[in-house]
């Protein structure tokens, strides 16, 4: 077998999406599958497969997040190319591994499976191959980015609140914020817009809803 002829090619996503803790408060968790054969027979790994020839790179990240997890996220972007010599026992592997950043609507729209586990993103499991390195690179890049308007967007709504969006900034820095301070960093931003309109059915005065003014859409 020639050189190139031992590189393999694969697809891998890492997934973000927040969920309520115990005490109600949101927080960044990712999901994982269990590996079905060595090497690393039953631990947890990303999501993804092999790439076939004639398949391009997006559309076969977004088939076997389907497949594995039934997700289907609006935010899809792709995140880093991995292919250190020692990643793979079994040999030389390139894996081009995508993010994706998924809604509370999405989650619950996907098909529950038994493959699947979600795990807080900051206290994951020893993971199969590198996958805890190339999780841990997409969280400090998801944190570098969460100030960008499509991030937070990815994980609310077309409209929402103040504290919505601190909610949004919270869970994916892992720490909490100066409410004050960051309503008067938003108040100043020109991707918020004001939509005229309150949050109903509030005990106190209503909040403002908002929306971004122009997105990016993944």
């Amino acid at each position: 077998m020639s050189e190139s002829a031992a590189i393999r090619m694969a697809v891998s996503t890492v997934i973000f999406a927040l969920r309520p803790g115990s005490d109600g408060v949101p927080s960044l968790w990712t999901p994982f599958v269990p590996r079905t054969r060595d090497p690393h027979l039953g631990k947890w790994a990303l999501p993804g497969g092999w790439l076939p020839p004639a398949e391009e790179l997006e559309t076969a990240a977004a088939r076997t997040l389907a497949e594995t997890t039934g997700l289907h996220p609006s935010y899809l972007e792709q995140l880093y190319t991995f292919g250190q010599l020692d990643r793979s026992p079994t040999g030389r592997v390139i894996s081009v591994v995508y993010w994706a950043l998924v809604r509370a609507d999405e989650v619950s729209a996907a098909i529950p499976g038994d493959n699947v586990e979600w795990f807080p993103a900051d206290h994951l499991p020893e993971l199969a191959f590198d996958h805890n390195e190339i999780v841990n690179y997409a969280l400090k890049r998801l944190r570098t980015k969460v100030e960008y308007a499509d991030i937070a967007h990815s994980f609310l709504g077309e409209t929402f609140t103040i504290s919505q969006l601190r909610s949004v900034h919270e869970a994916v820095l892992g720490h909490k914020l100066d409410a004050a301070n960051f309503r008067r960093s938003m108040a100043t931003s020109p991707d918020l817009i004001d939509t005229g309109e309150v949050l109903a059915g509030t005990p106190h005065r209503p909040p403002k809803i908002f929306r971004y003014k122009n997105p990016k859409q993944a």
